[in-house]
């Protein structure tokens, strides 16, 4: 992926003779075969022209990409063409056995009017992954790619010119005959719709106050909860509901009699701590038994802390007993998430319900902004993934994209 920035894409907007993705034979769709049907006047919508009142996910832009599969006849010719609602049969496989998968990125303006996208190819690559074990149709992740990039091409006025804004995109995958055989979809639908969104915070970098109740697990060894599959975040509402309630904005996932740290709402998480013989470790949790998200960011993190070779990295597990012990011993420096709709969100508080008492305690995470720069990490990898994804540094250009 070194040359990725590089990478020359013509108007037909097919990467499949590039070596970025790999030259693997797959039976795929074909951008060369792509059909753009764009709207009329009267169909474009308004634009937002302040991204402070723009809710997530809400408000979409004018167009989107679509292509089915069918078992008999393989993929059909992907289209461009307005926003539209699905025609699906009420008995379509997604609605009751749930093959669904589906990626989260974004396409960033930077100061200089370029749009970029923000290592794309990890994003594609992870959603064939997750096909693989939604029993979905297999497809080329270079011509998802270039789909990708025809759309964002005709909707680049979509993307924002504010800061800390971004133009979220959405590729999904599901499972559309009509049946309830339970066995492996015979027609399919990949689709991607495109929405602006402002800043997560918006009053700026809040840290969250986050619930943790081992009573609710989000995921399982050897379970699907390193893909995007929509089955795995349905079951979490519920329990971001009680959360909410009890004045926390998101929940700390734990796993196991020994109260393993998996991830924080979405995202995958980050601990730094001094070890017991007084240096820093940075602690995030594996990604490959099942329980955690394989987090763009979160690997984007750790590539980055790798070459700065100031503290020591953990990939592992930390436990509540660790934290509550670190904390105790005031060796807790910081605790953060990571994910694509907030880049780096750190953590102030743990509501953490004690399994044996079964009362809830209250776990103080220092202030991020109290620590010394040179040891402030979260707000480093913060500040250095987000000169990187709106172009403002020279560091790391081959993880972006820019699409003209």
């Amino acid at each position: 992926m070194d040359k990725f920035s590089e990478l020359k894409i013509n108007k037909s907007t097919n990467v499949s003779n590039n070596n970025l993705l790999g030259n693997e034979k797959i039976n795929s769709f074909n951008c060369n075969d792509l059909i753009i049907t764009l709207c009329s006047p009267n169909e474009i919508k308004p634009k937002p022209t302040d991204m402070n009142k723009v809710r997530f996910g809400e408000y979409f832009s004018d167009h989107m990409a679509e292509v089915d599969w069918t078992e008999s006849e393989g993929w059909g010719k992907p289209k461009i063409c307005p926003l539209h609602n699905l025609n699906l049969h009420p008995a379509a496989k997604v609605f009751h056995f749930a093959p669904e998968i589906f990626e989260g990125m974004k396409a960033f303006r930077g100061e200089d009017g370029s749009v970029r996208l923000f290592r794309p190819e990890k994003n594609v690559a992870r959603m064939r992954r997750g096909a693989v074990r939604a029993s979905l149709p297999d497809f080329d992740p270079k011509e998802l790619l270039s789909l990708i990039i025809s759309l964002i091409r005709i909707e680049i006025d979509w993307v924002p010119n504010q800061p800390s804004s971004a133009l979220y995109i959405r590729p999904t995958f599901i499972g559309t005959d009509a049946s309830f055989d339970l066995t492996s979809p015979k027609s399919a639908k990949l689709y991607i719709i495109t929405c602006p969104v402002g800043a997560y915070f918006k009053s700026g970098f809040q840290p969250a106050i986050v619930m943790a109740d081992s009573k609710y697990t989000r995921a399982f060894p050897g379970g699907v909860g390193n893909y995007k599959m929509g089955s795995n975040y349905a079951p979490t509402i519920y329990v971001s509901k009680i959360a909410e309630n009890m004045g926390c904005h998101q929940v700390l996932w734990l796993s196991g009699e020994d109260e393993k740290i998996t991830e924080v709402g979405v995202m995958n998480c980050f601990l730094l701590i001094k070890d017991k013989n007084g240096e820093l470790e940075l602690i995030t949790p594996p990604t490959k038994d099942g329980l955690v998200l394989e987090g763009i960011v979160r690997e984007s993190c750790l590539e980055i802390a790798k070459e700065w070779n100031e503290f020591n990295i953990s990939i592992r597990y930390p436990t509540i007993n660790e934290i509550k012990k670190a904390i105790n011993e005031e060796r807790v420096l910081q605790f953060f998430g990571t994910g694509t709709a907030c880049g780096v969100m750190p953590i102030s508080k743990i509501i953490y319900k004690n399994n044996i008492s079964g009362e809830f305690e209250t776990l103080i995470i220092p202030s991020y902004d109290k620590l010394p720069e040179e040891i402030n990490i979260m707000k480093k990898l913060y500040e250095t993934i987000g000169a990187i994804q709106y172009g403002k540094s020279k560091y790391k250009e081959e993880w972006t994209l820019k699409i003209d």
